[in-house]
């Protein structure tokens, strides 16, 4: 009988935890990311809040200095902020899903530009920050990437992405070997590094992007045909195969693969071993932002990175124009989140002018943000270089489904390089894509 009354009573009191339980629950339950609290740091509502911050990988700095800013804005306001990472190749079609499901994280990463109509649209989903103090301070070419029809949805920070052959001067200088300034050049400049024990080139396709960026960061060539070929392709005035740019420096590309001047790993090859390879001279140069050469004297300051490592033009295709890039990584605010009021204060943190600057600093491979008032790390040698170069903008952020289909590119080129397609096939393949998206998207310049 006593025992049957203390089973009785552990009885009751687990009842009433249950019960304590799911009360405590449901007084957090409010969207699914706030937990119960004291806390009035959530703008009054009695709730420590969390943002959920939905990213793929490449979206945030692998120095982690967005997460380090995120937590002094939780010290400031008591808000957290929940990043959730998803592999690159998995997220644009992961993150449409969410938000055509309603399922979305309260702040996105995605790149931008917005406007393309190949883009996510996330005019279409984004809460409108036009009115946001801050974006009169982002640059002209930045906000117009993360703005559709004079809105501001996004936030942005980098400032213009512009990839180079970064190279090994000391290596050029000891084989007496003069920056190529055509493909042919670059060609007899690989063999001699070849001959003389190293490999050219650090080439990596097991992420997917890095392969396709001789493709259509080389677009001064098309312009140069024609300054209006952005427009035509977009109207579909004119076809992709028909530029010849285009299958010239796949074939290129095919031809170093099989000179081996990509050394004989480049198919498992990852681009989170590029600094290693070059800081121990396993190879001589790779495709990079100038700020690539700051993540190399971070992670391997006795090897003197910025002495020993250059830049040149890439020159696929005789190329000598640097491809701009206005576009990065932006960030947005769900239009559904419960928590719109946290989110953009956590946007109106970043943009402080002591946070760009915080950021700036903690982010080696970039040298600039696109934010007036904040000085670059640019020193006056690689500003002049900079100033000098002609300059046009990049495809993938001008033409119409180009990036949207970078990653299924980059498989294109490895099925390529393994002999499954041929130049001509990679082309045709690209071309058939785009068609298919614009006829998907009911773009005028395909209907019937």
């Amino acid at each position: 009988m006593k025992r049957k009354s203390i089973r009785q009573l552990l009885g009751v009191s687990l009842l009433c935890a249950m019960l304590a339980g799911a009360l405590t629950g449901c007084g957090g339950s409010d969207g699914g990311n706030a937990t119960g609290g004291g806390s009035d740091s959530a703008g009054g509502t009695g709730k420590e809040v969390t943002l959920t911050f939905g990213s793929h990988q490449s979206g945030l700095p692998t120095s982690g200095i967005v997460q380090e800013l995120a937590k002094d804005y939780e010290a400031e306001t008591g808000i957290k902020i929940d990043f959730q990472i998803s592999p690159d190749a998995q997220w644009r079609d992961l993150i449409q899903v969410k938000l055509n499901s309603g399922e979305a994280p309260d702040i996105i990463c995605v790149d931008s530009p917005i406007g393309l109509a190949s883009s996510i649209h996330m005019d279409q989903y984004s809460v409108d920050l036009t009115d946001k103090e801050w974006v009169s301070r982002m640059e002209e070419s930045a906000k117009s990437a993360v703005s559709v029809d004079g809105k501001t949805y996004g936030i942005t920070f980098a400032g213009p992405k512009m990839y180079f052959y970064i190279y090994n001067k000391e290596i050029f200088q000891n084989l007496n070997l003069e920056v190529p300034k055509n493909y042919s050049e670059f060609k007899a400049v690989c063999q001699k590094l070849l001959d003389g024990g190293y490999t050219p080139i650090y080439e990596c396709t097991t992420n997917g992007w890095h392969q396709v960026l001789p493709l259509f960061e080389t677009g001064g060539l098309w312009l140069s045909d024609d300054p209006a070929v952005y427009d035509k392709l977009n109207a579909n005035e004119i076809q992709l195969e028909s530029i010849s740019h285009l299958q010239t420096i796949i074939e290129q590309l095919d031809e170093l693969a099989k000179a081996g001047y990509y050394g004989p790993d480049y198919l498992s090859n990852s681009w989170e071993n590029a600094k290693e390879a070059l800081a121990t001279e396993r190879c001589v140069m790779t495709v990079a932002e100038m700020g690539f050469i700051g993540e190399v004297a971070a992670d391997y300051p006795d090897f003197g990175a910025e002495e020993k490592l250059g830049a040149f033009v890439m020159p696929w295709g005789d190329n000598q124009s640097i491809g701009v890039n206005p576009a990065s990584n932006a960030y947005f605010i769900n239009k559904d989140s419960k928590y719109v009021k946290e989110a953009e204060g956590f946007f109106d943190f970043l943009a402080r002018p002591e946070n760009l600057e915080k950021r700036l600093a903690g982010q080696p491979e970039i040298n600039a943000v696109c934010w007036s008032g904040i000085s670059t790390k640019y020193s006056e040698e690689d500003q002049a270089f900079l100033d000098s170069l002609e300059k046009a903008n990049v495809v993938q952020t001008s033409v119409n489904y180009i990036d949207s289909q970078w990653m299924d590119i980059g498989k294109d080129l490895e099925s390529m390089y393994t002999g499954a397609m041929t130049p001509e096939d990679v082309v045709n393949s690209i071309a058939k894509r785009r068609n298919d998206q614009a006829v998907l998207q009911k773009d005028p310049g395909w209907a019937e």
